[in-house]
Parts: structure tokens; C-alpha cells; sequence
């Protein structure tokens, strides 16, 4: 385990982190700091450390803070979890397939519990062209139920549908 703190005079610990981890380096790194960005903090933990512990806390958490992570638990300083969250949510969405109109459509009547000849019917097309656009849906968003689609599109394409 390392004790890391984020300033290193002409260096930052994002910059150590990084060669560790570049080195094969696998254990526990936690981070202190008398305070860092948020943009700094999600790097880090994207960088693979463990924790982030500001240095106003007295001796005992400090080392509550190292037992725990040297045990692989994780800390976070409740500062950071905005910038995180919000990192986490952008990474998301730039990582998720793309729904095209028909995709949306789709979904919304499987949403409404329609089988596939309902949905053939609203939009026109054969149910072999309602089962070829599932199959497409399937394959973009990796699931192999239509639970699993149900569930991947709410938690993901909400903002869509």
C-alpha cells in the first residue's frame, strides 16, 4: 500500500499513479490532500487509487482510513462524489450506443407490453421486420431478453424514450 500525497513538488500523485499502475503496480494507493479539483479526484480514482482523504482529519481516521483501504475498502472524501457522479454519468453516455428513431419507437411499445404482430401492426411492417429490429436492439445494447432490453433502456435511455 502507498500513502500518496497529492502534491510532489513539480509532480502531481495523478502523475505517479499513472507509472505505478503503467509498472504493474497492483496495490492499494491512498491519496492525501489539503484539497484538489474535482476534475483531479475523478482522474485519480479513474487512475486506479483506492482513496482520497483530506489532511485535516486527525491521526485516528487517518489511520482508520489506511486500515480500511489497506483491507481493499475504499474512501472518498464526500466533496468529490458530485464530480464523480457527474464523470461517471458523461463516460456513460459517451460509451452508450446510439437509438435510432425506429429503435425508440420500438421500445416504447415494448414498454406498453405490445407483442410483436401489435407492433408490426402500428408500424406498418411485417412481424418478421418487428423481430429483425428486436434482434438489431439486442445485439446495440448486448442483452438477450426482452427484460433485459426493458431494463437496459430505462436505466440508460430514459433521457430518450
Amino acid at each position: 500500500m502507498v500513502l500518496l500525497d497529492v502534491d510532489l513538488g513539480e509532480a502531481r500523485a495523478l502523475e505517479f499513479v499513472l507509472e505505478c499502475r503503467k509498472r504493474g503496480f497492483k496495490g492499494q494507493v491512498l491519496v492525501v490532500t489539503a484539497g484538489t479539483s474535482g476534475e483531479e479526484a475523478v482522474q485519480l480514482v479513474q487512475a486506479g487509487v483506492a482513496g482520497i482523504l483530506h489532511k485535516h482529519h486527525s491521526a485516528n481516521e487517518l489511520c482508520d482510513t489506511i486500515r480500511k483501504v489497506a483491507a481493499g475498502e475504499v474512501y472518498l472524501e464526500q466533496a468529490y462524489f458530485t464530480s464523480l457522479y457527474r464523470s461517471a454519468g458523461r463516460i456513460k453516455a459517451q460509451n452508450r450506443p446510439l437509438l435510432t428513431d425506429r429503435d425508440k419507437v420500438v421500445l416504447r411499445f415494448i414498454f406498453q407490453g405490445l407483442s410483436n404482430r401489435d407492433i408490426g401492426e402500428r408500424l406498418k411492417i411485417s412481424e418478421s421486420g418487428v423481430k429483425s429490429s428486436l434482434r438489431q436492439l439486442f445485439h446495440k445494447l448486448g442483452v438477450r431478453t426482452r427484460a433485459q432490453l426493458v431494463k437496459i433502456a430505462l436505466e440508460q435511455y430514459r433521457d430518450q424514450l
